[in-house]
């Protein structure tokens, strides 16, 4: 009997994955208080998922500017270049293959989160109204202020800096995030863009920054080292607009003119229903991207079969059970039961509910 699509090799780009099971970032808030460094406990956990086909890091700050929860990875300083070194090393040593997630964050912040008490930066001085993590509790986003338009080819540059950074530490490439009511996703909807100059208005306008920041990150790897997140229906972190479907069209149409390693889509609402209003539709969004297509949002085992196997879907990402079973690629090729995550150790502490889910065998064992 064949071996499921899903459970074979593939190339994304020129990225080799022994199969199509994607570990999605999940923001887990356990980096190192003091420089918002990755350090051992990141290096047991990366590794202990070395056996996904390609595991993408939780979401990573690429400046001090661009960070909205506590405790989450940088990498724009030596110690977080360092940091996540050890870890490539280690998921190499396991035979896996993984690349940095990169993100700014734009209004989805706190003055307390943010460098000198500043206000966060944003496409338009427009609050969120969402909340954030400030290391206490959760509280809502502080009023962000616009950027002004002289400042935004330094926000180029620090995602330019920061892929640099993911070279010096070893990654098989990066994921730019532009998903899910961040600074990216700010810039492309109308809802939370209202610049009157060149990066909004239109949508040629509003995909800009989009496209910048994806020419600057393909510069220093190759595209086909590159793949980048969307969410082209959600409204995470309540970020909306009037008329998404066409400003996504455009969106992938840029995309797919790059030669990307991948395109990343979270279908339907993060983390939330996978049902879509009436005239969005992922897989038209999909058809207009040529190269490889990875899915993300409940995909249950049968359900990750099925769309590999028709095609509709060249790799899929699986989140949350991913925190609770280090071996989910095996798992789910065996059809073994999944452990429960405990969403108690989800956010912020230490190696309890990070690295301590039993492995398969030694389930078996016991």
């Amino acid at each position: 009997m064949t071996s499921p699509k899903l459970f074979t090799p593939i190339k994304a780009g020129a990225i080799d994955l022994k199969n199509r099971i994607v570990m999605a970032p999940l923001t887990r808030n356990r980096a190192r208080a003091e420089d918002d460094a990755p350090y051992d406990i990141h290096v047991d956990y990366y590794a202990q998922r070395a056996g996904a086909g390609l595991i993408v890091t939780e979401a990573s700050q690429i400046s001090p500017e661009g960070k909205g929860y506590a405790w989450t990875p940088g990498i724009y300083s030596p110690a977080q270049v360092a940091g996540w070194k050890a870890v490539t090393d280690a998921v190499h040593a396991k035979g896996g293959r993984i690349v940095l997630q990169m993100w700014h964050v734009g209004r989805i912040s706190h003055t307390v989160l943010q460098p000198d008490g500043q206000a966060p930066v944003a496409p338009s001085a427009i609050g969120a109204k969402a909340k954030t993590f400030d290391g206490e509790s959760f509280v809502a986003t502080s009023e962000p202020r616009a950027l002004e338009l002289s400042e935004i080819p330094r926000v180029i540059e620090d995602y330019r800096k920061a892929a640099r950074n993911a070279v010096e530490a070893g990654f098989d490439g990066v994921e730019i995030h532009a998903a899910n009511g961040y600074l990216i996703d700010q810039f492309l909807r109308d809802g939370a863009n209202r610049r009157t100059d060149a990066y909004g208005g239109s949508i040629e306008n509003r995909t800009r920054f989009m496209r910048e920041v994806v020419e600057a990150v393909t510069e220093v790897w190759g595209a086909d080292r590159v793949g980048i997140r969307l969410s082209p229906f959600s409204n995470a972190n309540n970020i909306s607009d009037s008329d998404p479907m066409p400003l996504f069209e455009h969106a992938v149409d840029i995309l797919n003119g790059f030669g990307l390693a991948y395109l990343h889509m979270v279908e339907g609402q993060t983390g939330g229903p996978r049902e879509l209003a009436e005239g969005q539709s992922i897989e038209a969004l999909r058809a207009r991207f040529d190269g490889v297509y990875m899915a993300n949002n409940g995909y249950s085992r049968d359900l990750a079969i099925e769309t590999v196997e028709s095609g509709k879907a060249d790799l899929v990402a699986f989140g949350r059970p991913y925190i609770a079973n280090p071996d989910l690629a095996e798992r789910l090729e065996k059809n073994a039961p999944l452990n429960e995550p405990d969403s108690a150790t989800f956010y912020g502490g230490g190696r309890e509910g990070y690295t301590d889910y039993p492995f398969l065998a030694e389930m078996k064992a016991a």
